[in-house]
């Protein structure tokens, strides 16, 4: 039976997988910087692309391509790239894709350190970048020029949890001979595959959900064809931002329970998500599990499962998001999400702090706004934490 048979769980623990010598039952660390050759013939056949061997860890190596081979597996796609940081595979995809004069039109609510990169580094060598609501598809049509090469979009987005129509601004980017990249951080493959839904490109930061320990940093693209695969590998390769064997390990090993971690965490999500709408303190709550998101219907098409990510807003703006930030006891205050344990972060002060208060509010991003990673503590725990928090000293 082909992996493209089996399960979603069943690939988690299997794909991937090639027995080495000794038949261990995990890929081997192969902590090497360089490999030998059996004859200077077969050196020269590696180097010229005739025989797959390994030549040095920047080019590739046993461990990170078990990795590779799991992730490709799951997302569907002829390939993956597998890198030292979620930030390195968004360059990546950028650096490959693009050149002088091309444009990029991306998601308003794009992860900070994305946005900055488009508009401060690849502004300087003639790439140009427009950001839109890209949940509302006629704005996604306007913002496409005719040197628009690659439409970026974050789904869901981070913190707003807006969800994007894959399938249909894939339409709209291929009638214009545009790449569509789609950072899928937030779903992990487990939630969303956006190759199925006509992207070219998927993204993550394996940073999160798919590492799942808050122990790693890494990042992994997946191509739809070979053509767009060999154009990222080759740009990560001379780039040099590749995956350390060690990386890979640990990653490989905590997406094999990236199924149960998500069920167990979106069971919690929900729970408090409903709790937080009936918060007096609270003015709104994007969760997508909830009816009352925006998208609820899209993502319950375009998903199998709502996720663990929740932003709320505060009524009480930027001092009651720092207060409560300084109260909780459970759930840690740190950037990041997608891990065993539940973390809150403030976008305003904190991961989207590098963009303007102008361009964070026309983002939605406001001064109240709270992200929530829900990790698997017991769902009362976590809602009594919040509950505290928000009563304040003394009550």
């Amino acid at each position: 039976m082909s992996s493209k048979e089996h399960g979603f769980a069943t690939r988690l623990v299997h794909a991937g997988m090639q027995a080495d010598e000794h038949r261990s039952v995990v890929p081997p660390i192969y902590q090497t910087s360089t490999f030998a050759f059996e004859s200077a013939e077969q050196g020269a056949r590696c180097f010229s692309g005739e025989s797959d061997g390994y030549i040095y860890t920047r080019i590739g190596n046993p461990t990170i391509r078990a990795f590779e081979e799991c992730i490709a597996a799951l997302e569907g796609g002829v390939g993956a790239i597998a890198t030292s940081s979620g930030m390195a595979a968004v360059t990546t995809a950028f650096l490959a894709r693009l050149r002088a004069g091309d444009h990029v039109v991306s998601t308003a609510s794009v992860y900070g350190p994305s946005r900055v990169l488009l508009e401060r580094h690849l502004s300087r060598y003639g790439i140009a970048s427009s950001y839109v609501d890209t949940s509302d598809l006629d704005a996604v049509r306007a913002a496409i020029r005719p040197e628009t090469r690659m439409v970026y979009i974050e789904t869901p987005s981070n913190p707003m949890m807006q969800v994007t129509d894959i399938a249909a601004v894939a339409e709209l980017a291929r009638s214009s001979q545009a790449a569509l990249v789609v950072d899928s951080t937030f779903a992990s493959p487990y939630l969303q595959r956006p190759l199925e839904l006509g992207a070219d490109v998927v993204l993550h930061s394996v940073t999160k959900f798919i590492n799942g320990h808050a122990d790693v940093v890494g990042g992994v693209l997946v191509a739809r064809d070979a053509a767009m695969r060999d154009s990222l590998r080759q740009t990560m390769i001379l780039i040099g931002c590749c995956m350390d064997p060690h990386q890979a390990f640990l990653v490989h090993r905590g997406l094999k329970t990236l199924a149960l971690r998500i069920d167990r965490a979106q069971v919690g999500a929900a729970e408090i998500a409903r709790w937080l709408e009936s918060r007096p303190e609270v003015a709104w709550v994007r969760y997508l599990g909830l009816p009352s998101h925006p998208q609820h219907e899209l993502a319950r098409h375009q998903m199998s499962g709502f996720g663990t990510m929740i932003s709320f807003e505060l009524r009480g703006g930027i001092e009651a998001g720092r207060q409560l930030m300084n109260r909780v006891k459970l759930a840690t205050l740190a950037v990041s999400l997608g891990g065993v344990e539940s973390l809150i972060e403030h976008p305003a002060s904190m991961t989207h702090s590098s963009v303007s208060a102008e361009e964070r509010l026309a983002a939605g991003i406001t001064d109240g706004l709270v992200r929530y990673s829900v990790g698997i503590e017991d769902a009362r725990d976590l809602i009594a934490d919040l509950d505290q928090a928000m009563a304040g000293p003394g009550q």
